[in-house]
């Protein structure tokens, strides 16, 4: 099995285990009672507890970070989404562009919290979008450095073996 195929397994069960602790994080029984509540009022209701303020939720973390798993949830969020910056170049070749690799984190992250928002099956934060993005983007340099370092080793030893 080539490099490209691994990469592209390890991306997808990556995904899916983002997608089943993030978004399928209840027991199914839980789950499914959700589905079973789903009614206009009920997912309307997601819209009064999101959170559409900017650093609100970060802020709050901070200032209670004594009595909550403020740590946890912040660097959580963050690392939860280096896998994504890292492995997204090697699945999608223009993902090793920033902006590319940003819009695509943003959007799929965009799209967990729309999904949490309309299926009460989490709550919509857009903090949550910038510290996902946060780690994507960490990702994504930790991608860049470890490419140039074996771009490096390769030159030395082509170096070496012609010296």
């Amino acid at each position: 099995m080539n490099k490209s195929k691994r990469m592209k397994i390890v991306f997808f069960l990556y995904i899916a285990v983002v997608i089943k602790v993030i978004i399928f994080k209840y027991p199914w029984e839980d789950l499914r009672a959700i589905v079973d509540s789903w009614e206009k009022d009920v997912i309307l209701e997601g819209l009064d507890t999101a959170n559409f303020t900017l650093f609100k939720t970060i802020k709050m973390y901070i200032d209670y970070s004594y009595k909550l798993n403020s740590f946890e949830n912040l660097v959580g969020n963050v690392v939860a989404f280096i896998p994504f910056g890292f492995l997204l170049p090697y699945v999608q070749p223009g993902s090793r562009r920033f902006f590319v690799l940003l819009l695509n984190a943003f959007l799929f992250v965009l799209g967990i919290e729309v999904f949490q928002l309309f299926s009460a099956f989490g709550a919509f934060d857009v903090d949550d979008i910038l510290l996902n993005c946060v780690g994507a983007v960490m990702g994504w340099v930790a991608y860049v450095e470890w490419e140039a370092f074996w771009a490096k080793r390769k030159v030395r030893q082509a170096e070496k073996d012609c010296g």
